[in-house]
C-alpha cells in the first residue's frame, strides 16, 4: 500500500523527495512540541492537528474523481474544504499546504539565509553516478548560497538583463522566420499547428545563446542531428524522469526507464560541455594574445576564477532545464487568450505600434512604455503558474497561525489556488489583463497572491531574462499578426504536469496585418 500510494503521489508531482528526518521530525510526540510553551499561553497545535487529506480522501480525488493530472484544480476544492492550510498524510508522505497569501508571507520570510527545496533525488543521483557538479536546482546550504551568488551576476537585475537584448531580438527575427514556414504548411495557409511546440523551440534557442554564446540551431528548417539530440534528450529526460520518481528502485534493474534517464541526462551535458570547451578555448586563446575576454554570461561564469569548470557545466544545464518552459507555456497561452479576446488584443496591437510603429525592432526602453503588454503577460502568468506548486523544507521550527512545525517539515506552496483567490483577483478565472494596471487598482493586492518566480533569495535566477524574451517576442507577434482561433480547434484547458501544459495542441491562425486598426480599446 506505502509503495502504491507513494509512487502515485510522486508522479503527480504532490510531493518530492524528502529528507530522510522529515518523516522522523512528524512523529514526535505532540507534548514534545509544545513543552517550550509559556504557562497559561495557548497551547501551539501541531501537524496532527491540521484538517486535511489522508489515505481515503486521496483514493477518492486522485484515482476515483481522476484528479490525478489536475492537482491544479484540487488546490481550489482542498481550500474550500479545508481552509487556507491543511495536511496531506498517506503513508509516509506528509506536507503541510498553504493557499492563503497571508499565510505564504509568514513562512516564506521564516526562510532564513539558505532556503531548502525538495531533495531533488533523482538529478543528484545522476551527477553523484557520473562525477558531475550540482547546480543551482539540486545544491543546498552555504555551497548553494556560494553558487547562486556568482550565478545572480550578469542576470538577475533589470540593468543587467539588458545587455541580452540583442541576442533575443536576433532570436525573434528567426521566430517570425519559423512561424511564417510553419503557417504555409497548412492547407490554408494561415494556421500554425502546436504553437507550444514552436515556442518551446524559440525558448530553448533563446537561453541556449544566453548560456552558451552562440547559437545551436534550433528554429533553422534542418536542425543540426546534434542540436536534434539535445531537444529529444531534455523530452526524453522528463518523460522517464516521471517514471523513475514513482517507481520503487528495484525496477531500475528490469525496466528501461532507469538507463533511459541517465542516458537522457548525459546527453544534455555533453552537448554542452562541448560548447563549454569551445568558448573556454576562444577564451584561452585571446588571453595568450594578451586580449581581454570578450563575452557575457559563459564568458563571466568561465573567466571569474569564483567556479570550476565542472561547475560551470552543472549550473548551465540546470539553468537550461529551468528556463524554456517559463517562455514557451506562458507565450502559447498568452497567444491562445489574445486569439479568444479581440478587443484586449486590439487594445494591445495599438499600444505596441504607438510605441514601436511597424517593422521597426523593440528596445527595452520601449518596453517600459508598454504598460498593457506587461499586464498581459502576468495576467498569463496569474492563470496560469508554469510550476503550480512548489515547497520548501523547513530549515529550523516554524510557528504558523497558532501551529508549530518541527524543523525538516515540508511545505507545499499552492500557487494555482494562490493567484485564484477571489479577495485578490475579482472573477478570477477570467483573463482580465487591465486588473495589473494602475488605474484599474480598486483595492490593494496582497503581494504574495500571485509570485510565478518565486519570492526572496531562492526566487528564480533568470525571471529578468524570461520576461525579456516574452516581452520582445509578444511584441513583434502582434506587430506581424493578428491571431485568431482555429476554427477546428476547441477550449483548451491545463494539465499538471510537473509544469502546467495544455491539455490538447494549441493551433492558431495568424493573419497578416493589413492596416493599424484603432477601433479597439478599453471602455
Amino acid at each position: 500500500m506505502r509503495v502504491l500510494s507513494r509512487g502515485v503521489l510522486r508522479w503527480a508531482g504532490w510531493s518530492s523527495s524528502q529528507p530522510k528526518w522529515t518523516g522522523i521530525c512528524f512523529q514526535r510526540r505532540r507534548e514534545a512540541t509544545v513543552a517550550s510553551t509559556a504557562a497559561g499561553a495557548p497551547r501551539l497545535k501541531t501537524f496532527q492537528d491540521l484538517p486535511g487529506v489522508g489515505f481515503w480522501s486521496f483514493v477518492y480525488w486522485f484515482l476515483l474523481r481522476g484528479y490525478i493530472l489536475h492537482m491544479h484544480e484540487l488546490q481550489v476544492i482542498y481550500k474550500k474544504l479545508y481552509g487556507p492550510m491543511w495536511k496531506f498524510a498517506v503513508g509516509r508522505e506528509k506536507s503541510v499546504s498553504i493557499a492563503s497569501p497571508e499565510i505564504l508571507e509568514k513562512m516564506m520570510r521564516q526562510e532564513g539565509k539558505y532556503p531548502m527545496r525538495c531533495d531533488m533525488t533523482e538529478w543528484k543521483e545522476h551527477r553523484h553516478l557520473r562525477g558531475l557538479a550540482y547546480g543551482p536546482l539540486t545544491e543546498e546550504g552555504e555551497r548553494w548560497y556560494h553558487l547562486r551568488q556568482v550565478l545572480n551576476k550578469r542576470m538577475l537585475k533589470p540593468s543587467e538583463a539588458v545587455l541580452y537584448a540583442d541576442a533575443i531580438n536576433e532570436v525573434v527575427s528567426d521566430l517570425l522566420v519559423h512561424l511564417e514556414n510553419e503557417r504555409e504548411k497548412s492547407p490554408c495557409g494561415v494556421v500554425v499547428q502546436n504553437v507550444a511546440n514552436q515556442l518551446y523551440r524559440f525558448a530553448l534557442e533563446g537561453i541556449s545563446y544566453i548560456l552558451f554564446e552562440t547559437r545551436i540551431g534550433c528554429l533553422q528548417k534542418q536542425i543540426p542531428a546534434k542540436t536534434q539530440d539535445f531537444i529529444n534528450s531534455i523530452g526524453l529526460m522528463f518523460k522517464n524522469f516521471v517514471f523513475v520518481n514513482a517507481l520503487p528502485k528495484w525496477t531500475r534493474e528490469v525496466l528501461p526507464f532507469w538507463n533511459s534517464y541517465l542516458e537522457s541526462w548525459d546527453t544534455i551535458f555533453a552537448f554542452g560541455q562541448k560548447l563549454i570547451d569551445k568558448r573556454m578555448e576562444e577564451i584561452t586563446a585571446q588571453l595568450e594574445k594578451g586580449e581581454k575576454p570578450k563575452g557575457e554570461y559563459l564568458t563571466y561564469l568561465l573567466s571569474s576564477g569564483k567556479v570550476t569548470i565542472k561547475e560551470v557545466s552543472g549550473s548551465v544545464a540546470e539553468l537550461l532545464m529551468a528556463g524554456v518552459d517559463t517562455t514557451s507555456n506562458t507565450l502559447a497561452w498568452t497567444l491562445y487568450h489574445l486569439a479568444k479576446d479581440p478587443e484586449i488584443q486590439g487594445a494591445l496591437f495599438q499600444e505596441v505600434v504607438r510605441v514601436v510603429p511597424k517593422e521597426q525592432i523593440p528596445t527595452t526602453e520601449d518596453l517600459g512604455r508598454m504598460p498593457l503588454l506587461k499586464a498581459v503577460i502576468k495576467e498569463t502568468l496569474r492563470l496560469y503558474p508554469v510550476v503550480p506548486i512548489n515547497s520548501r523544507v523547513a530549515v529550523k521550527d516554524v510557528v504558523i497561525e497558532g501551529y508549530h512545525f518541527p524543523k525538516g517539515t515540508l511545505f507545499s506552496f499552492c500557487h494555482f489556488a494562490l493567484s485564484r483567490n477571489e479577495a485578490n483577483f475579482p472573477e478570477p478565472n477570467k483573463f482580465v489583463p487591465q486588473r495589473w494596471l494602475r488605474e484599474e487598482h480598486t483595492s490593494a493586492r496582497h503581494p504574495f497572491s500571485s509570485i510565478p518566480f518565486g519570492y526572496g533569495v531562492r526566487g528564480c535566477v533568470g525571471r529578468r531574462i524570461a520576461e525579456l524574451e516574452m516581452h520582445l517576442a509578444l511584441t513583434r507577434i502582434i506587430q506581424k499578426y493578428e491571431i485568431r482561433p482555429d476554427p477546428q480547434g476547441g477550449d483548451v484547458k491545463p494539465l499538471a504536469r510537473v509544469v502546467l501544459v495544455a491539455d490538447r495542441p494549441i493551433n492558431l491562425q495568424f493573419l497578416d496585418r493589413q492596416t493599424d486598426d484603432s477601433s479597439h480599446a478599453f471602455g
